[in-house]
C-alpha cells in the first residue's frame, strides 16, 4: 500500500481497535464458559454458539503479505474471500488494512459463480461491480499478480456486547486447506490441522473497551501476540 493511497484510505475508514492472544485449552474452557455467561453469541453461531469460518487468501507470486506479516511490517493490509459454515448464499470479499493496533474492513458480496470465477483467473467481470473493493481486487490480480493462494479455516466462538461495539472471538481447531484454492467452496475440502493446542482470542472495539469485557477476558501471564491463522497455514504448503 503506497502512502498516498494509505492517508486517502484512512481519512476515509472507520478503524477499529484489536489485540490477540494466543491461549491454550484449559485457558479457553475457562473463557469460554465465562463470557457465554456474560454476552451474546453474534448471528452466525448455531446452538452451540460455534460456527464455521472458511477463507481463501490472495497473496503476490512473492508473498508479499505474508512476508509484511512475519516481519511485523507497521502499514499493510490483505485480501480474502469468507463464508461461514456450508452457507454459500452469503460470500463476502474482503479487504483488511492494518496501521499499528488498529485496523479496519471493506467488504463486498460474491455470489458462488463469481467466486469460481476469481478461483480461474476471470476477473473481467468486476470492473462492472459499484463497490470500489471489486476495482482494487481486479487492478492488483493485474498489477501485483495478486493470486488465490491458500485456504484456511477454523471454527469460532463469537460473543458481542454493544457498549463500546465489542466483538469477542475465540478461533481454534486451524486447518489448512494447502494451495487446493479450486475447492474452496467444498466442505468435503481436506485440511491438515495447524495446531491442536492453540485457541486465538481476539477482541475488536471502537473508541473505547468497557470494563466488564477487560475483566472477562482478562487471563494471568498473557501477553498480546502477532498471530495470523494465515501465516500459520502457509507452513504447509
Amino acid at each position: 500500500m503506497d502512502r498516498k493511497s494509505l492517508i486517502v484510505e484512512k481519512s476515509n475508514t472507520k478503524f477499529r481497535h484489536e489485540f490477540k492472544h494466543s491461549i491454550n485449552k484449559i485457558d479457553e474452557l475457562a473463557l469460554s464458559n465465562r463470557l457465554g455467561k456474560l454476552f451474546k453469541h453474534d448471528k452466525h453461531s448455531d446452538s452451540t454458539g460455534t460456527y464455521r469460518v472458511s477463507s481463501l487468501y490472495f497473496d503476490t507470486p512473492y508473498d508479499k503479505a505474508l512476508k509484511q506479516k512475519i516481519h511485523g511490517v507497521n502499514e499493510r493490509e490483505k485480501f480474502r474471500i469468507r463464508y461461514y459454515n456450508d452457507d454459500l448464499s452469503f460470500i463476502m470479499l474482503e479487504k483488511k488494512f492494518k496501521i499499528g493496533g488498529i485496523s479496519s474492513k471493506h467488504k463486498g458480496k460474491l455470489d458462488k459463480k463469481e467466486v469460481e470465477m476469481i478461483i480461474n483467473g476471470d476477473i473481467d467481470f468486476l470492473l462492472k461491480k459499484k463497490k470500489p473493493i471489486f476495482l482494487e481486487l481486479y487492478s492488483k490480480m493485474k498489477g501485483q499478480l495478486l493470486e488465490p493462494k491458500t485456504v484456511v479455516t477454523y471454527d469460532r466462538q463469537a460473543y458481542v456486547f454493544e457498549p463500546g461495539n465489542v466483538r469477542i472471538t475465540l478461533d481454534k481447531n486451524v486447518r489448512s486447506g494447502m494451495r487446493n484454492v479450486k475447492d474452496f467452496l467444498k466442505p468435503d475440502l481436506v485440511h491438515i490441522k495447524v495446531n491442536d493446542e492453540l485457541t486465538i482470542l481476539e477482541v475488536k472495539y471502537d473508541e473505547f473497551l468497557p470494563e466488564i469485557v477487560r475483566l472477562a477476558v482478562a487471563l494471568p501471564n498473557r501477553r498480546a501476540t502477532a498471530n495470523s491463522k494465515y501465516a500459520a497455514s502457509r507452513r504447509y504448503d
